[in-house]
């Protein structure tokens, strides 16, 4: 590769809802990270919210910042003992956000997204969110939130394994067995992808739970459907499984309507495992929860997931490409976030190419 530049471009979010494309730059890895070329990077939800200042102090923790974190690339440069990971220069990876601690007890236990140190400045780094992130031509992360891209897959589609492996992850805190009967309510990309991840834990069906466009996706894509523009959804769901309600529903709209009527589809003993995230309260039936046993469980990112979802997207049963809408130049991040917040775009997974 090249002798590296000593500056780059980058989206720089000045403050909430004010974008400027910068030179800014290029930043120097550290012990055990790399700095990567970034090929593609996919616009998420929360990169909308986060943008917007949606999560005031929090993410990100203020600005100017650079947001981003589903991308794909290759390495560029290594820091110091990225090298013995295995890790040379030249290599095609897929990034995720969390850079946990590794030491605190969550992370021992394997559930790194939820690290007991998040946040604290050199023990835990969320890319794209508490620190900056890869809407830039060049990005550094830490060598436990890079994987390497099969030669199979393009840098489009490695920039969303990310999100696959989020929809994986919210399957398996469904704890989906073979022949359950699914219902996913929203039906954006991590929501398409969750119909996906619960295929391949063996549902017996899976009916999506949305509206327009995305549930039009939804139908191309074989699964069963529930438009909630066409009536009481609930209703629906139950009249499709004889009066009884779904085995599981993964929550992926993390609008309060849909979370409450979640619980409403779920049968006797039903298990809702929610990655949506509402910005306002959610009112819950207690009394139904207690007394018909239902379990309510929160799905946040992954931990673990990327490296098992990459066969999956490659050989096709994760099906990324299918949700790929439209392509913008980083220059043009501004007109790309406008048809991503716009529901008549068509949009449903927008790549940047920095």
């Amino acid at each position: 590769m090249s002798a590296l530049p000593a500056t780059m471009e980058a989206l720089v979010v000045l403050e909430p809802s004010v974008l400027e494309i910068r030179e800014v730059p290029v930043p120097v890895p550290g012990p055990n990270e790399v700095l990567a070329r970034v090929r593609a990077v996919s616009i998420c939800g929360t990169d909308a919210h986060l943008i917007r200042g949606d999560y005031p102090g929090f993410w990100p923790p203020a600005f100017p910042f650079i947001p981003g974190h589903e991308w794909a690339g290759e390495i560029a440069a290594l820091g110091p003992g990225a090298e013995r990971f295995g890790w040379q220069v030249g290599d095609r990876v897929a990034g995720t956000s969390h850079d946990a601690c590794g030491v605190c007890q969550k992370c021992v236990e394997g559930r790194y997204n939820l690290c007991e140190n998040y946040g604290r400045e050199g023990l835990h780094r969320q890319y794209g969110h508490s620190v900056q992130g890869a809407d830039a031509t060049f990005v550094v992360q830490g060598v436990k939130t890079i994987f390497a891209l099969p030669a199979g897959l393009s840098f489009e589609d490695g920039a969303l394994i990310d999100p696959a492996s989020i929809a994986l992850h919210v399957a398996n805190r469904g704890n989906i067995a073979p022949g359950d009967t699914v219902a996913i309510t929203g039906a954006g990309a991590v929501g398409l992808l969750a119909g996906d991840a619960a295929r391949i834990r063996g549902a017996g069906r899976v009916i999506m739970v949305g509206r327009g466009y995305r549930l039009a996706k939804a139908a191309a894509m074989g699964f069963e459907t529930v438009n909630t523009a066409a009536g009481d959804p609930v209703g629906a769901v139950r009249a499709m499984t004889g009066g009884l309600g779904v085995d599981v529903v993964l929550e992926c709209a993390g609008v309060p309507v849909l979370v409450e009527a979640a619980l409403e589809m779920l049968r006797r003993g039903g298990r809702c495992a929610a990655v949506g995230i509402p910005t306002t309260g959610v009112e819950i039936a207690m009394q139904r929860l207690v007394l018909d046993e239902l379990e309510l469980v929160g799905s946040r990112a992954s931990a673990g997931e990327m490296r098992r979802v990459i066969p999956h997207v490659e050989q096709g049963l994760m099906r990324v490409r299918e949700l790929l809408t439209h392509r913008f130049a980083l220059a043009d991040y501004q007109q790309a976030i406008d048809t991503f917040n716009d529901r008549s775009s068509g949009a449903i997974k927008i790549i940047v190419n920095p």
